[in-house]
């Protein structure tokens, strides 16, 4: 934040006025449109919608916000794990094996594809959810925390930190092991769904740049996981229908370079080079990666003159509105609206339509699926005595819990004494210590990783059991570390609020933002709202600002 006199003086106006609660912000001068954002508690901010429809708004805003919550996320799919458990350890267990691994069968005559419910979940639908981890890793590098790579270089070398550390813990364990030592790649990967959920939960009692650090780092973790995925764990590569995929995947880029702005040829070509990924013997989620980079983040439309053009045609449909006259009968009113509305829709980039989009479908349906289809650890008839002494598990578990928050921490440490970068502000390495052990937190993306790794089904299910006891550990021990540093920031009446807030923030930062307004709604102090409004309209990019209540 600046340091120049307005702000200086905005400053001290507000902490004479607040008295024992002292705000340290900035303002500028004059006065902005306050932005209001509709909440499950005030649906219709703004008034627009008629009476009668306001409890609807009301309940269909609540579907939003648990819809759009990384702790519920994480809440459902944790949910879907444990009934997985339930289920595998009871007298249903094969009955559940069976539905999913019943067959649908689509095609015609003699030409059809077979494949199982629970290859559906793994192939296809986790191709969807990759394809929402190649959007949000886009996002990052267009306009996120990965376009400047000197602010990028702490969670990216941390990220390094938390692969290298757990291949070579888990190596320790299974270097010896010819059958057991391709799943090297299995405690590499991080969880972001969980590890922000879970951090999530301290709200603004931990600063806004952990969870940046925490969500970043598990984005250029994710892009590890993917290229270890297609360089290390598909088949021997068919070369005819690889060349197939690459020749799709440059007719996506030379759509993108035509400025088709439509999603409907995108998703389409999608669909054929899922086919020739999956028929060339890489994994077919890679597809999903893919076809996110070929999809554009730009608009159609041009923006500035888009302004204009967007406050003539309210004005007219002002002009064109008559009160008196039925609304179906009022043809211009309803022309003007109609075009408003279309091209309004194809401002938003299709990147970011088709991100919105996903959200909700990935959190709360594909990846509680997968938790319930590949969480099933039985241990009916199984020697545990055995299965706890398997260099598989011991690798798995401390590489997870061990090799991750060392990785990170040690790879983070040297970042910084190196001058590389810096702790993000309002961070000490207690935060950072809390985030690296949910860093262990491994689950989706580390059960993803198992089921490609091993040949043998018994040790599919060692690592799976290890990725669940470590995901558990990890995510226990470093909530209480975080909590400790939280309880004293509580102690000392600190929260941390953020100044970003637009329609096209990630929903990391749209969660964080809603904290915010809960924080100013609790205040109650209409300065203090507008000035964090001045920020918000002001600064360009996410800006934390301390709020200090004194008793």
């Amino acid at each position: 934040m600046s340091n120049d006199g307005s702000h200086k003086h905005a400053k001290e106006k507000v902490d004479d006025k607040l008295g024992d609660e002292r705000v340290h912000l900035g303002m500028n001068d004059g006065d902005v449109p306050k932005l209001i954002q509709p909440t499950p508690e005030n649906p219709d901010p703004h008034g627009i919608f008629i009476d009668e429809v306001q409890s609807y708004n009301r309940r269909i805003r609540k579907i939003i916000s648990f819809t759009h919550s990384s702790t519920k996320a994480a809440g459902v799919m944790l949910v879907a794990a444990i009934v997985a458990l339930i289920v595998a350890n009871s007298g249903a267990y094969q009955a559940f094996i069976d539905f999913w691994h019943t067959d649908i069968v689509v095609g015609f005559g003699d030409q059809h594809i077979e494949m199982s419910l629970a290859h559906i979940i793994n192939d296809i639908f986790m191709a969807i959810f990759f394809l929402l981890v190649g959007l949000e890793i886009k996002y990052e590098m267009t306009v996120g925390e990965l376009t400047n790579i000197r602010q990028a270089a702490l969670p990216i070398l941390g990220a390094v930190g938390g692969v290298l550390a757990p291949i070579a813990i888990y190596l320790i364990f299974n270097a010896s092991h010819p059958a057991s030592i391709h799943g090297w790649g299995v405690p590499t990967a991080t969880d972001i769904a969980f590890a922000l959920g879970i951090l999530a939960l301290l709200g603004t009692r931990v600063p806004n740049g952990l969870r940046v650090f925490l969500s970043t780092l598990a984005v250029a973790d994710d892009i590890i996981a993917i290229i270890v995925i297609a360089v290390f764990y598909g088949e021997s590569p068919d070369f005819a229908w690889l060349f197939a995929a690459v020749v799709v995947f440059a007719i996506l880029m030379v759509i993108n370079r035509m400025h088709v702005y439509s999603l409907i040829p995108y998703i389409a070509l999608g669909c054929v080079l899922w086919v020739c990924v999956h028929m060339s013997g890489i994994h077919a989620t890679i597809a999903g990666v893919l076809l996110a980079f070929a999809i554009p983040s730009g608009s159609r439309v041009n923006l500035e003159n888009f302004l204009k053009w967007s406050d003539d045609r309210v004005k007219l449909a002002d002009t064109f509105y008559d009160q008196s006259t039925p609304l179906i009968a009022q043809k211009k009113y309803i022309t003007t609206v109609t075009s408003l509305t279309n091209v309004s829709r194809q401002a938003v980039p299709p990147a970011t339509r088709l991100e919105h989009k996903l959200y909700p479908w990935v959190y709360f349906l594909i990846l509680p699926l997968f938790a319930l289809t590949n969480a099933d650890v039985s241990f009916v008839g199984d020697n545990i005595v055995d299965m706890l002494s398997s260099p598989v598990i011991h690798g798995v578990f401390f590489g997870l819990l061990l090799g991750k928050p060392i990785g990170i921490m040690v790879f983070s440490f040297l970042t910084v004494k190196l001058k590389i970068a810096k702790l993000p502000e309002n961070v000490n390495w207690i935060h950072m210590l809390g985030a690296s052990i949910l860093g262990g937190v491994g689950f989706t993306m580390a059960i993803f990783v198992a089921n490609l790794a091993y040949a043998e089904e018994i040790m599919v299910a060692e690592a799976k059991l290890a990725i669940l006891l470590a995901s558990l550990f990890a995510g226990v021990i470093g909530f209480i570390f975080l909590f400790i540093q939280a309880s004293a920031t509580k102690k000392q009446g600190v929260q941390y609020v953020v100044t970003k807030k637009h329609s096209n923030m990630s929903y990391q930062d749209t969660e964080a933002a809603e904290r915010t307004d809960a924080i100013v709604a609790e205040l109650a102090d209409e300065e203090i709202a507008r000035q964090i409004d001045d920020e918000r309209n002001d600064v360009d990019g996410m800006h934390e600002i301390t709020i200090k209540k004194e008793d």
